[in-house]
């Protein structure tokens, strides 16, 4: 378990362009590197450089880089579920959420390959965990059943929005290549040996649409079909 940097180490300290240093601010740079370079842009050196301080400040507030993707993993669930209120209809809720999750990856294409397989172990994950399966506990599922279906939904949503985003963060030419294959390539097979591609042909150009919608709502739709199994609360 990752130990967190005591709180008198992150006092706000002003960097060489008299910048105040704060874990925020670190985080917000890290993001803005990765954005623009890739993963591989965050080092404790890139950061120093960017942010005008020693790099060795930085440890005043991460441990480490691990500890800083952490940190960048739990801004970005905290800025997709801002403003969050949860309603009457759980599975509404449920599909707010994964819509919010979804926007936040594509927000942060090149951070949601290191974001999405993390568990943060801060703030703005445990409440939104908190969130998740308070509405599978309201939908009438055992305790047991509500943890592991909370797990079930967020992996979903969580490797679907990763690899949208992972598509997103593609050079713009090769997004446009894989779209046409869909219409270029898969239009052209030959019918005799692939007679179930050439039954839905018509349909194939939509293939390179985004799933993430339909396969959410299938989930909720039978997480809902099991919650009407148990009968009345």
């Amino acid at each position: 378990m990752t130990t967190r940097v005591p709180q008198e180490r992150r006092r706000r300290r002003p960097t060489r362009s008299g910048v105040l240093l704060s874990e925020d601010l670190i985080v917000q740079t890290a993001l803005r590197l990765i954005g623009e370079h890739g993963p591989e842009a965050l080092s404790v050196r890139r950061l120093g450089a960017a942010l005008g301080c020693d790099p060795t400040a930085l440890y005043r507030y991460f441990h480490g880089t691990d500890d800083l993707v952490l940190a960048i993993a739990d801004r970005i669930i905290g800025d997709a579920m801002a403003g969050f209120a949860p309603g009457d209809d759980w599975v509404a809720s449920l599909r707010d959420m994964a819509l919010r999750v979804r926007a936040g990856y594509l927000a942060h294409p090149r951070a949601a390959a290191m974001a999405a397989h993390r568990v943060t172990r801060r703030r703005n994950e445990i409440r939104a965990v908190e969130t998740g399966i308070g509405l599978l506990l309201t939908a009438g599922f055992p305790s047991a059943d509500a943890a592991r279906l909370y797990l079930a939904f967020i992996d979903t949503v969580l490797s679907h929005a990763a690899a949208e985003a992972a598509f997103q963060a593609l050079p713009p030419q090769q997004r446009e290549a894989d779209r046409r294959s869909w219409r270029d390539v898969y239009q052209g097979l030959d019918p005799a040996t692939y007679p179930s591609l050439t039954a839905v042909r018509p349909e194939l150009p939509a293939m390179a649409d985004s799933s993430f919608e339909q396969a959410v709502d299938l989930l909720l739709e039978a997480l809902a079909a099991r919650a009407r199994a148990l009968g009345p609360k």
